[in-house]
């Protein structure tokens, strides 16, 4: 069987290294992209390799960043740029092979198995994927070469900014095996500490542990990760033209300050189920469950998931839904920094569906027609044609165009 050559591209320090591009006088110096930059309470969404060397960290408020970097040049984001150049740099990819699955704007795996296009070694046609993006677009990358896509990502985090490091089926037992379980994508703090437990720290020691334990301790992810431990796994690097299913669909957003009480709380998901309730129908789906993500603002995050009494479209029960969750399931410890709102378990909306006794169908109906009037306005005369009165002040949702950045996602298998 033919050994595949997966690569894991990731643009180094993205958002500030495109700003310094724009602004040469920003080169080589500590830089961190946030959000109300006029604002104390606003946050960093990204930073240059010398600020983070000095201990700024994403998501940290920017009046902290400040203190640990005196130094700091901030500068607000540009994100229209950002989603610029991460489509140049895919053109870039595209030279080398269709086979191309983004994982946010500025990370990719590539599968080069079948064409080299003339390079003696994948590691070869790495390196000049490098080159072309230094020399055409200012910026660089770090580039993980391995045989399955696990191991790209890894290779790519382990040497930054602007290399290549090379995980084969001959090493990867001396490279990866010693590192910490939290190097591995998909593990994150819980599923670290939980490990940690059991005495398992490193990779090599994740991968020695019998799969059993791990299936009786996290269910099929753990199956999952003993075989991304091991090396096994042979998850495929989709065709760039592939559309992934939709399986959930969610809108989320960090706020310009902390969200200090329930109302605020409410607000947010209201104005952020407009977006999901409209993307429902335009995929003509219901939501049978609502999931919501909190983070604090330590940087802590929790999510929380029910299921709902019936079907739905309508971002006024995707909220409400959503705010009885808050309500019920979250602690006050610490201030609300990030909310996300999700309808999952999706069903098509032209399925039967078993009423109840009790269901007022009347209602629901005169409900549906009222908020297909509220689509037809907002798609004549923009969604702020009409909207509630509650949305109309500060909801401290930011305006800069930062929904249309595309976030990581699941890999897909």
């Amino acid at each position: 069987m033919q050994q595949r050559a997966i690569l894991h591209s990731d643009m180094n320090s993205f958002y500030a290294s495109v700003e310094a591009m724009l602004d040469p006088t920003l080169k080589g110096k500590a830089v961190a992209v946030c959000g109300s930059t006029e604002d104390r309470h606003g946050i960093v969404l990204a930073k240059s390799e010398l600020a983070k060397k000095a201990g700024v960290k994403t998501g940290m408020v920017s009046w902290e960043a400040r203190q640990i970097c005196p130094n700091l040049i901030m500068v607000p984001p540009q994100y229209d740029e950002y989603l610029k150049y991460s489509k140049l740099a895919h053109e870039i990819y595209y030279r080398y092979t269709d086979l191309v699955e983004p994982f946010g704007m500025d990370e990719c795996w590539l599968d080069c198995t079948n064409n080299l296009y003339g390079f003696d070694s994948a590691y070869s046609l790495a390196e000049s994927i490098r080159k072309a993006t230094r020399e055409e677009l200012g910026l660089t990358v770090s580039i993980g070469v391995s045989f399955n896509k696990i191991y790209a990502k890894l290779g790519s985090d382990l040497k930054k900014p602007d290399a290549i490091t090379q995980i084969s089926i001959d090493n990867y037992k001396d490279v990866v095996w010693p590192l910490s379980v939290s190097e591995m994508i998909y593990v994150g703090h819980a599923t670290e500490a939980k490990l940690a437990k059991y005495g398992i720290h490193t990779i090599g020691q994740l991968a020695a542990t019998p799969p059993e334990y791990l299936l009786n301790w996290f269910g099929v992810n753990g199956l999952k990760i003993w075989r991304y431990a091991n090396g096994t796994d042979e998850s495929r690097v989709m065709n760039k033209d592939f559309v992934s299913p939709v399986k959930s669909i969610g809108h989320g957003i960090t706020c310009t300050a902390d969200l200090e009480n329930e109302e605020e709380v409410h607000n947010v998901m209201l104005e952020l189920s407009q977006d999901v309730g409209h993307r429902l129908r335009v995929h003509e789906l219901c939501a049978t469950g609502v999931m919501i993500w909190i983070r604090s603002n330590d940087l802590s995050g929790e999510q929380f998931q029910c299921r709902l009494p019936v079907r739905t479209q309508l971002p006024s029960e995707i909220a409400s839904a959503g705010f009885n969750l808050f309500q019920e399931r979250y602690r006050w410890n610490n201030k609300v920094r990030a909310v996300t709102i999700r309808a999952i378990n999706l069903v098509p909306k032209r399925d039967a569906e078993q009423l109840t006794l009790f269901d007022d169908q009347r209602r629901r109906e005169k409900k549906e027609r009222l908020q297909d009037t509220i689509e037809e306005l907002r798609g004549r005369f923009g969604k702020q044609a009409i909207t509630y009165a509650s949305l109309l002040g500060d909801l401290k949702m930011p305006g800069d165009g930062r929904e249309k950045v595309k976030m990581p996602g699941l890999m897909y298998q």
